[in-house]
């Protein structure tokens, strides 16, 4: 089974004002390249950068970054 971590930054750079690729970058302090490979899930970010990307959108992190590990919950 294969963890996978997805994300919604797409989704909601598009609910806030149609924010571009670069002002995200520009807002959470990394290059335009990085914020492109995220939404691609070619990159996993750091902590510090799930959190500040999960700020500027007034969300918490897991609104913004999904973990699948391909495992069902328990009820």
């Amino acid at each position: 089974m294969k963890e996978r971590l997805t994300n919604k930054i797409r989704r909601l750079r598009f609910d806030h004002g149609e924010m571009t690729q670069q002002q995200l970058a520009e807002r959470v302090g990394v290059t335009r390249q990085t914020i492109i490979a995220l939404e691609a899930g070619r990159y996993t970010p750091s902590l510090t950068l799930a959190l500040r990307i999960a700020r500027t959108f007034g969300a918490a992190v897991e609104e913004v970054f999904l973990f699948e590990d391909g495992c069902s919950r328990p009820d």
